[in-house]
């Protein structure tokens, strides 16, 4: 649930640092697709829509996260958001190698979804499984989480790092690093017991 927090974190930053090498390779696909070249405000809305459609994503990740942690359970939810997560990693990653500006936009919109849901069961599963002791230290590690993936974000977006125009695909698939932590060590943690008393009827899972 952290790495869910920190993928949504990392993705809200990482767009802006490769803003120009994008809109240049916006404006080279459309030359060689449609042999014109595309005029500013065309570029400009392409480019909004790539930023923005993250954000109707995590609209759509957000409408689905009480159904899904209802249905699946909080764990099984949040190993469910990666399939998102890892699907616009790739499209994003593979875009300028098969010349198409579509694939980002795509990609941000899956990657909006695993943020949207992952951080909305992120909280309940947090909450449910932490000890009375511990409940609001735990309810903190989303927000924190928040802020690392911004640093980290704007970290790897410096020209010295990934922030130059032949590393800007794998700026953008970078966020698939914290979605495969989660895929990998999510399975060994227990599901929540609200979950497993209420919805599954598990008393003894429960307890």
């Amino acid at each position: 649930g952290i790495t869910g927090a920190f993928h949504y974190g990392l993705q809200v930053s990482i767009i802006n640092s490769p803003a120009e090498y994008i809109q240049s390779f916006i404006h080279e696909t459309w030359l060689k697709r449609y042999g014109s070249s595309p005029s500013a405000e065309m570029i400009t809305l392409v480019w909004s829509l790539v930023v923005s459609i993250y954000s109707i994503g995590g609209l759509l990740g957000s409408s689905s996260a009480g159904y899904l942690s209802v249905r699946f359970g909080r764990k099984k939810a949040m190993l469910l958001a990666n399939i998102p997560a890892l699907l616009g990693a790739a499209l994003m990653g593979l875009s300028r190698l098969c010349g198409s500006f579509e694939m980002i936009i795509a990609g941000r919109l899956f990657s909006g979804v695993c943020g949207g849901l992952a951080q909305n069961v992120h909280i309940m599963y947090a909450g449910e499984c932490a000890p009375r002791n511990l409940r609001g230290l735990i309810a903190i590690t989303a927000s924190t989480s928040i802020a690392a993936g911004k640093f980290v974000g704007f970290a790897l977006g410096l020209r010295e790092v990934l922030g130059v125009e032949a590393l800007w695909p794998i700026l953008l698939a970078a966020n698939a690093v914290p979605v495969l932590v989660q895929l990998l060590t999510l399975p060994f943690f227990p599901d929540s017991p609200r979950y497993l008393l209420i919805d599954q009827k598990d008393k003894e899972g429960c307890i």
